[in-house]
């Protein structure tokens, strides 16, 4: 049953979206009428909407996935009926936060309520399947439509096509390519990213996939626009889904960052991303010289997955020129530093240590920060140097102590066993400081390392 954590008095409506958000937890039932009113954030369906909607735009390591779930208990708990777009918001939720099995729970609730889910709600479970690579779930998906006369529209078919795709299922892609042309609709260049992303995903690997991103990306320049009722993408604006994060693509957290990508360069983006993924630096070479004949300019994510391909094959030098390159055109962000820093530490070659720490050191100088996940990102990368002094990954600590910032419970653990692997003192402060935040982590979050 839904419970509260902590209490909640909320002055008005933007105030009340945000403190919920921030507060919704386990409320209990026995509970006395001031102490209820005290505690309860939400009394009606506008404002248990409102406090869904906000949790759902809640950064994913801000807020946990499974608090929609709680709000849900509460507001039944309360007697409050959801109506159509509480599902809306609550299945967007589990979309954005890749959540299956809740997100079936919720399709099951609105049908238990008389309420027959639309077009853009199963595009939405279709979506969450790709992002939780369950191909299976997505045709069943497509089938029940079927069997409930909901028709398709173009954003169902890219949806199917790259959910597919996420599992590599070519065969089941060319076939949604194939229910495409048979409807009267051509293929948008998100239609050629979820082939290459198909292939780039086939198992056993495909030895033609090197050729394939490259045919792709040449297909795409001549792409037709989806046709589309005027308003098939209102709903996705209002639930701020973007197209990336709808089609699962991979620059999908960073489409409402300004500058961060050129909208216009998906299919680079997603081949160029493929290319690093499958380590292979000749197909890299052959998309950047197209790159260049075509006369577009780099974007963070384009150099961001070449200097990554170029790192994965090896090639540090080639990685770091493209590194400079760009920094001394653009602002650079610092998802780029970490890129440069984690993928020069692959090996933990010389070499390769010397720039990862040098990186590290130019983001300091430039005042640049690591989040919690970049944190633990590369900390878990450099506490695997078995040789050395550990100097990159005691630098990457401090750089997180000095701005209180915890990294997650395997980034510590593994740091922790680094260090007790050298020959340092019982006493010494560091590793009395990271066995002390170790012993916390565990303490609290133990119990609950597997929770989801």
């Amino acid at each position: 049953m839904g419970l509260l954590k902590n209490s909640l008095l909320l002055q008005d409506a933007t105030a009340q979206a945000a403190a919920a958000a921030a507060g919704v937890g386990r409320r209990g039932v026995a509970t006395s009428t001031e102490e209820y009113m005290r505690r309860n954030y939400a009394n009606n369906v506008s404002e248990y909407n409102t406090v869904i909607g906000s949790l759902v735009q809640q950064r994913r390591h801000v807020q946990p996935p499974y608090l929609l779930r709680d709000a849900y208990d509460d507001m039944l708990l309360d007697g409050v009926q959801p109506v159509r777009d509480t599902f809306h918001n609550l299945i967007v939720g589990t979309m954005k936060g890749s959540r299956l099995q809740d997100a079936f729970y919720f399709r099951d609730q609105m049908r238990e309520m008389g309420l027959q889910p639309d077009v853009n709600l199963y595009n939405f479970l279709i979506s969450t399947c790709g992002k939780c690579k369950n191909s299976d779930a997505a045709i069943l998906l497509l089938e029940e439509m079927k069997a409930h006369g909901v028709k398709l529209k173009g954003e169902t078919y890219i949806c199917l096509l790259n959910a597919l795709a996420a599992t590599g299922r070519t065969d089941q892609v060319y076939a949604i390519v194939r229910d495409m042309t048979a409807a009267g609709l051509g293929l948008n260049k998100f239609c050629y990213a979820g082939l290459i992303t198909a292939f780039k995903n086939k198992t056993p690997a495909s030895e033609d996939t090197p050729a394939k991103i490259l045919e792709f990306v040449q297909q795409s320049k001549g792409w037709q626009y989806v046709e589309r009722v005027a308003n098939d993408s209102a709903e996705n604006i209002m639930m701020n889904v973007s197209e990336e994060e709808l089609y699962n693509l991979p620059t999908a957290e960073f489409a409402h960052r300004r500058g961060f990508i050129f909208k216009q360069l998906t299919i680079y983006h997603v081949a160029i991303h493929a290319c690093a993924d499958l380590g292979s630096k000749e197909t890299l070479e052959a998309l950047l010289d197209m790159f260049t004949k075509e006369n577009f300019n780099y974007d963070a994510f384009i150099v961001m997955q070449a200097v990554r391909c170029y790192l994965r094959c090896g090639d540090i030098d080639s990685a770091v020129k493209m590194f400079e390159e760009f920094s001394s055109l653009k602002p650079t962000p610092a998802e780029l530093y970490v890129t440069l820093a984690e993928g020069a530490m692959i090996g933990y070659t010389p070499r390769g240590m010397e720039v990862a720490q040098a990186t590290l050191e130019k983001m300091t100088e430039r005042k640049f920060f690591l989040n919690p996940k970049m944190g633990t990102d590369l900390l878990l990368a450099a506490s695997g140097e078995k040789t050395g002094g550990y100097t990159t990954a005691n630098y990457i600590w401090d750089m997180l102590q000095t701005r209180n910032i915890i990294p997650a419970l395997p980034a510590v653990e593994a740091y922790y066993k680094g260090l007790k692997e050298r020959e340092i003192p019982s006493d010494d402060p560091r590793l009395v400081n990271v066995a002390r935040v170790l012993d916390n982590l565990q303490l609290r979050l133990g119990p609950r390392r597997n929770f989801q």
